[in-house]
């Protein structure tokens, strides 16, 4: 039977995107995460606080002042899991690289990158007005409000605006390799994020659910 493997995330900076050819001579693109430093920093179960869960604790090649009562390293940054299971998860144990396999499949979280305010064609792909001169309708997004009925704009409705920044998630992204000894994620294709920034990969949750 094979052995179920645990359910973690980790935090890492996106190093950038290169090229790699796979044992078929096909070249796949492939994004360089330099993941952090992980380590299991609290154990919650039922008993302790209503609901299962691990946290993860993230910190740079610094490390911080040490907490007495845990005897940890102040963390940059703190991630909490929801689990079934706490019996595999000790306080105190480093998560590294090598929980990850090749060809797995995980779920990264990121940012986008942010525009700042938009108009709607870029925000919204809008196609626009007329190009010609004297239409006096090039860029804008129309008619936004409403007569005497009902009298305000609709909720949702697409207008110009602060574009990018957000959260997003993109799944079941397949691990084309691993370094253990500097920590780096090779992962096929691309997702959100800028260079140096923060980047969430956890196990692909379709794939836990067994799902393809």
């Amino acid at each position: 039977m094979k052995e179920k493997k645990r359910n973690i995330l980790m935090v890492g900076k996106k190093a950038g995107m290169t090229q790699l050819y796979n044992a078929a001579g096909v070249l796949v693109p492939v994004t360089v995460v330099e993941m952090c430093r992980t380590v299991v920093a609290n154990v919650k179960t039922v008993d302790s606080s209503g609901y299962s869960a691990v946290q993860f604790g993230f910190f740079g090649k610094k490390a911080g002042k040490v907490d007495r009562k845990k005897e940890l390293p102040a963390f940059d940054m703190l991630k909490e899991l929801r689990i079934d299971d706490a019996d595999p998860y000790e306080v105190g144990t480093n998560v590294s690289v090598d929980e990850f396999a090749k060809g797995e499949l995980v779920d990264v979280i990121g940012k986008t990158k942010g525009k700042g305010f938009q108009g709607v064609m870029k925000r919204h792909g809008f196609s626009g007005g007329p190009a010609s001169h004297g239409s006096m309708f090039h860029r804008r997004g129309g008619s936004y409000g409403q007569r005497q009925w009902p009298g305000h704009v609709f909720k949702g409705r697409k207008m110009p605006g602060h574009a990018g920044n957000v959260r997003r998630t993109v799944q079941n992204l397949e691990i084309v390799d691993t370094n253990v000894e500097k920590q780096l994620l090779i992962i096929k294709g691309s997702f959100p994020g800028t260079k140096d920034g923060y980047i969430v990969v956890r196990r692909a949750k379709k794939s836990l659910e067994g799902k393809k």
